[in-house]
């Protein structure tokens, strides 16, 4: 398994970057940085992912606002030069990472153009994303988050079955354990999931799609539009700089 956003990096400064991570295996349940606790390593999911989980004044008062896997980093703070975690970061898949220390991410942003515009544009796609997670708490159903949510975490757990028990789900979409009940059960009735003792298996993902809220298909849209299509934006913007100064 590889990392997406290492993925994008030319071979060179791919092999460069590479040479400073650290392989490591996460662990289901691990915390990596607490809220407000200080960033001391960037983390590039391989084949595990991570919840980042908004507290508020409690314990019970917990939503998670975002979810890292392959697809990108944790510990984007720090490319705005901040060293500080918003979030609680856990692990909910377990597996392999690649990790770097903080001190020296910081010197590869500095010294390489083409890193600093991939994770700009990284750090846009996230940005999006919370915006979206924020309107779809309020405005969307249960059921439809639900199925958004199982989406994103096959995605990244590369797998069609997944162990969750009802209250780890109710902290993460911020509802009651009542409510997830309700939601399990109507998807499963309609045949899109298998739901028994925490344990669930995606039976139809193309159903749990249509089930989903479109918040999962915009999420997926604009990443592949900002982040594969990031050299094409680019270019864009160059012939359109270079039309400019032709005029003029």
């Amino acid at each position: 398994m590889t990392n997406h956003l290492i993925d994008k990096l030319p071979q060179q400064e791919r092999a460069s970057f590479l040479a400073d991570c650290q392989a490591i295996d996460l662990v289901f349940g691990e915390v990596i940085t607490e809220h407000g606790g200080r960033i001391s390593h960037v983390h590039f999911p391989l084949d595990s992912f991570i919840s980042q989980i908004a507290n508020l004044s409690s314990d019970r008062e917990q939503l998670e606002v975002a979810m890292v896997g392959s697809e990108g980093m944790l510990g984007a703070p720090l490319i705005l030069g901040v060293d500080e975690s918003p979030w609680l970061a856990l692990v909910q898949g377990a597996g392999p990472a690649l990790r770097m220390p903080a001190v020296v991410f910081g010197r590869h942003l500095a010294q390489s153009p083409t890193l600093q515009s991939l994770l700009k544009r990284y750090l846009y796609v996230v940005m999006h994303q919370l915006s979206r997670v924020a309107a779809c708490t309020h405005f969307h159903q249960v059921e439809a988050r639900l199925a958004r949510w199982l989406l994103m975490t096959q995605d990244r757990a590369h797998s069609d079955e997944l162990h969750l028990t009802h209250e780890f789900l109710a902290m993460m979409l911020g509802v009651r354990r009542a409510g997830i009940t309700l939601a399990a059960m109507a998807l499963q009735s309609r045949r899109l999931i298998r739901y028994q003792r925490g344990d669930i298996v995606v039976l139809d993902r193309t159903g749990l799609i249509e089930a989903s809220c479109g918040c999962y298909a915009s999420d997926r849209s604009l990443y592949c539009r900002v982040i594969n299509g990031g050299g094409k934006a680019r270019d864009r913007l160059a012939r359109s700089g270079e039309a400019s100064a032709e005029k003029s």
